[in-house]
This record gives C-alpha cells, structure tokens and sequence, in this order.
C-alpha cells in the first residue's frame, strides 16, 4: 500500500487481521521492509503488524531535501496516523533503531516497547567524515561501489556462505535503493545524536547486539542499554544484522520480551 505522509509517497504493509497490539517493524540503512518478512510471518496471528520502506528506500519516494532523524520520527507518526494506531511495540535494526529512538523521545505516548538492534544512541565525531564519503562515493558511483564491504559487515563469512539466497535477496535490495536516498540518509546519519537524552526514556527496552559486528560495535548497543533506565542487553552470534543471521533466537527472544509485557 501507498500513502503520502509529509510529502513523502510512502510504501508499507499493515496486516491488522489479528486485532492485536501493534507492532512495527524499522529496516536498515539499504534496506527495505522485505527483511523482516520472516518476522512478520510469526507475529501477524498476535499482533497487527507494521512495515515500511523508509524514505528514500525501497518502494517509497526520495526526499526533495536534507533531512535529520526527527523528520524520520514524523514519518512513522503521520504513517501511525494513516493506519489508525495509536501506539505500537517498536522494532528497529540499524537506522531503524535509531529512528525508533528518536521515536520514542519525541513521541513517547505512542510507543508501548521498544527492541533497538545493532544500533548506536549517536554517531561519534570521529565517524562522521565516513559518512560523508560513503555519500559522496555512492552518489558518484552507485550503490555498486559500497556493496561488499556493506556485506562483509551485515553477515559473518559463514553465513555468507551457508545460506546465500538470504544473502543474495538482501544484497539486491541494496542494489536497488536509490544512491540520492542512500547518499541522505548517510548524511542523516552522520548528524544523530540522542545519546543525552536517552535518560529521559521510560519505556521497555531490549537491546540486541551482533558480537561480530563491526559496523556498530556490540559496546555502542551496550551503551545505549545502559542509559535507558530497566532495559536488557543481549549479544546474539551475528554480525551487523543479527535479528536476519541469528533469526530463531531473535524471535524467540522478542517473543518473550513481548509476552512477558501483556
């Protein structure tokens, strides 16, 4: 389905057939709603299940402009009042943690629980000129020229080699994604910074880390659990995007997490 939520044509997938609690579902940078698929499948006979393909990823339009995280927390607000939710258990990997972050501190009354994996409460000034040559290269290049270094990070080598159709559908999505809206959301993330006001979450939190992720450092997530007050950290085999690599613990642990909350 297609709506426009602030000026962005928006593509996302609400299966409410169940009638329960809502949840919503947060990609990676590169990424798009596909990877949690999986996920979905479990979740949709007890929960009213939300993906989306952020703006400038997948299926949905690029910006006309720069942007900064809070205008990816009024997406999913504006997109929260399209669907008719009120408030939803939150699940971001990646810049999908980060978006449900900046979510959850500006629109803490619509978020029942929040699950950030692989993901950082801010960019360190040291990384940032990164980013602006990950735009810089993608802009130039296309998403071609980042594509193997994104997946020796995202996957372990023996994941790579041991289930590569899951591999191969992931590294095509980033293969398609927009370079302008990869190149924006690089330089988004460049900018994120929440770290000082993670005290202020009074929320359920799960924190899922990668211990071979190279790209968030298991520490960073960590870090993140550390400053939002009762949250459980938890380190998965994986590398970057550990809820596709280490997928059955991580449902189980998210439905635990969410059962132990009804």
């Amino acid at each position: 389905m297609q709506v426009t939520v602030n000026g962005i044509d928006t593509h996302y997938v609400f299966d409410d057939r169940s009638g329960g609690p809502a949840l919503a579902f947060i990609h990676q940078l590169g990424g798009d709603l596909g990877v949690w698929d999986t996920l979905a499948g479990h979740f949709r006979h007890r929960h009213s299940v939300l993906r989306y393909d952020v703006r400038g990823h997948g299926s949905s339009a690029v910006a006309n402009e720069p942007f900064g995280f809070e205008d990816l927390a009024a997406d999913l607000d504006a997109l929260f009042d399209a669907t008719g939710i009120e408030h939803a258990h939150l699940v971001g990997m990646s810049m999908g943690g980060m978006i449900a972050q900046q979510f959850a501190l500006d629109y803490p009354e619509r978020v029942s629980t929040l699950t950030l994996c692989d993901t950082a409460s801010h960019t360190p000034p040291q990384a940032r000129d990164t980013w602006n040559e990950r735009a810089a290269t993608v802009r130039s290049d296309g998403l071609g020229a980042v594509v193997d270094a994104t997946m020796a990070r995202w996957f372990t080598a023996d994941f790579r080699h041991t289930h590569k159709p899951t591999v191969e559908q992931i590294c095509d999505v980033l293969l398609r994604t927009p370079a302008e809206g990869y190149a924006m959301a690089c330089e988004a993330l460049r900018d994120f910074d929440v770290e000082k006001r993670l005290a202020q979450l009074r929320v359920p939190t799960l924190a899922v880390a990668g211990r071979h992720d190279s790209g968030t450092p298991m520490t960073l997530t960590q870090a993140l659990a550390r400053a939002i007050e009762g949250s459980h950290f938890v380190v998965l085999d994986a590398a970057h995007l550990a809820p596709v690599e280490e997928s059955h613990r991580f449902t189980a642990l998210l439905e635990t997490f969410l059962k132990q909350l009804v």
